[in-house]
């Protein structure tokens, strides 16, 4: 038997308002239907011993709500913003391709060799949550946690998991609200983790 169990729910924000185009660090709250979707997907679920949540308001404002409804303890970690996209952040798509339609899949295809400008490298991205996700583990050994974050965030923590190229992290979809559950063991001092399941619902 394992020395501890911790399971990890990672929940991704509702839509914002603007809906969808790449934010990244832009701080856009929830919209009407975005709230809605948090709700929903939560709905009177309360299982978690802690909620730790992103800095930006898209995450920490449905986090609050729910730590103060449930009087679950909650934590906030800047670390776990959503990866910088420089001179996309606040562009949708189409704004992003209009001079160049092939550049959106240059970069789902090879983000290390195609960052947009001014973008946070996903090396960098990578090496801020991974060490947020292993120190949540290390904290809240033997619990059950909420993470509230970002599709990147949840991307480069199943990517970790799974041990993914990290190349293929874009490769993952995240749907708004859509939620992840991985269980981590540790024996002897060594873990071994397990995707549960990805973009699910409780």
């Amino acid at each position: 038997m394992p020395d501890t169990i911790t399971t990890i729910d990672l929940i991704r924000h509702g839509e914002p308002v603007g809906g969808n185009k790449y934010r990244g660090r832009s701080d856009d709250p929830l919209s009407e239907k975005g709230w809605a979707q948090m709700r929903t997907a939560i709905g009177g679920h309360r299982p978690w011993d802690a909620i730790v949540s992103s800095t930006l308001s898209r995450c920490a404002a449905f986090a609050t709500e729910l730590a103060q409804r449930h009087a679950v303890p909650l934590e906030f970690d800047a670390r776990l913003m959503e990866i910088g996209f420089g001179e996309w952040e606040g562009r949708t798509a189409a704004e992003v391709t209009a001079q160049d339609p092939a550049l959106l899949r240059r970069f789902w295809l090879d983000p290390l060799n195609n960052v947009p400008p001014g973008a946070e490298l996903l090396t960098a991205f990578r090496d801020r949550v991974i060490p947020a996700w292993d120190e949540i583990l290390t904290r809240h050994s033997g619990k059950h946690i909420l993470i509230v974050g970002h599709a990147g965030v949840i991307r480069m923590v199943v990517r970790h998991v799974l041990d993914m190229p990290l190349q293929r992290v874009f490769r993952l979809a995240v749907p708004h609200a859509g939620i992840t559950r991985i269980r981590v063991e540790n024996e002897g001092g060594q873990t071994l983790p397990t995707l549960l399941f990805h973009a699910g619902v409780l």
